[in-house]
């Protein structure tokens, strides 16, 4: 095992666990298992950080997008731009619900690129979908000009990006539909899956509430055919103890990333810059690398774990062979793709393990040299 992990998901039960086993004699005591009380105050409580008036939990990210696109009107026929560099559950739910991604180049920080995204507009357009990839937001305020100047929708893949900001708007606010996930690896964690979706629109969150509990509209009555996507009340009532700690997390992990930085400005690293516009929560610190599979194999070596994320871009999956992408449609996707490297950025570094990895890239590059 790495004696430095690249996640350690135990790390902190030791600080919540009276609330935790609290909040388990509470749901059990009350039999309230689904949709419960505790769910709704998660809402309200996971609303004020996302300046919106409207969140809708659900059971994932992926359902988020799927319940929100469909709320939103996007079906068979329409055309959804996206970035290949994403999780593939964000190209997932545009087939899902009979729509087709169209995938966009990116930016050197691995964000979706406005530029190539207003290449890609065509008349079947029906929304952008922008993932705030690794914690740091996409520029909205170009992709909304580019949004509003023909008239599509403007989605947010926020899974990654729970308590981000660009220029001073909170991620989930900046489009007409903000997607999170709650996934145990996400800096806002359920104990499971989990997830929710924000919006202003009273319309749109009354329609995901339908969805999510098969399009019911009281216990007899079906308004549409629906999905199973409730968030359990045990879920609702860890995220809300989860949210509690939230800014606390979010410092750390800005911290170290600032570390990170400082201790890689001399070596052959290309790390995420930290812009004045955007306020970064970091879920992942990804550097871009020559030789990196080689790092990898180093820093495990060392016992120090790192991941990637992700090695196979989405238009060149098996599953996407449909769509008829080739090889060399997105070249910076594609670098990147061969140099991204996620190393350790969680709350429970010590300074020691973050100036241990710093000089183990740096000692890896000097040796190349020599």
């Amino acid at each position: 095992m790495a004696e430095i992990p690249y996640v350690r998901l135990n790390a902190d039960y030791g600080e919540i666990r009276a609330d935790v086993i609290a909040a388990v004699d509470r749901v059990f005591g009350k039999g309230d298992f689904i949709l419960g009380e505790a769910v709704e105050r998660f809402e309200q409580a996971a609303a004020r950080p996302c300046g919106v008036a409207h969140v809708v939990a659900l059971n994932s990210g992926t359902d988020a997008l799927i319940l929100g696109m469909k709320a939103l009107g996007i079906g068979p026929g329409d055309e959804v731009i996206t970035q290949p560099n994403s999780f593939v559950a964000s190209a997932a739910a545009i087939v899902h619900i009979g729509a087709t991604p169209v995938f966009a180049d990116v930016l050197p920080d691995q964000n979706i690129d406005p530029d190539q995204v207003a290449a890609a507009v065509t008349p079947r357009t029906k929304a952008i979908m922008a993932v705030h990839l690794t914690g740091r937001c996409a520029q909205m305020d170009r992709l909304r000009a580019i949004a509003d100047r023909h008239r599509v929708l403007l989605i947010e893949d926020a899974a990654q990006a729970f308590g981000s900001k660009y220029r001073g708007v909170d991620a989930g606010a900046l489009g007409d539909l903000g997607c999170f996930s709650a996934h145990p690896l996400k800096n806002l964690n359920a104990a499971g899956d989990g997830g929710f979706a924000t919006t202003n629109d009273a319309a749109v969150a009354e329609r995901i509430r339908r969805l999510r509990n098969h399009g019911l509209v009281d216990r007899n009555t079906v308004s549409e055919w629906g999905y199973a996507s409730r968030l359990d009340t045990l879920q609702a009532e860890v995220l809300l103890i989860r949210l509690q700690g939230l800014s606390s997390v979010i410092e750390r992990r800005r911290a170290n990333a600032a570390r990170y930085q400082g201790l890689l400005a001399s070596a052959p690293v290309f790390c995420p810059p930290d812009r004045p516009e955007e306020f970064n929560t970091f879920h992942t610190f990804v550097i871009q690398v020559d030789r990196r599979d080689e790092l990898r194999t180093h820093l495990l070596e060392n016992k120090i774990g790192a991941a990637i994320h992700y090695p196979v871009p989405l238009h060149l999956q098996p599953a996407a062979a449909h769509l008829g992408y080739k090889a060399g449609a997105f070249p910076v996707t594609e670098r990147q793709a061969q140099r991204i490297l996620s190393l350790p950025i969680h709350q429970h570094l010590a300074e020691a393990d973050i100036v241990r990895v710093a000089e183990c890239i740096s000692a890896f590059y000097g040796a190349a040299r020599s």
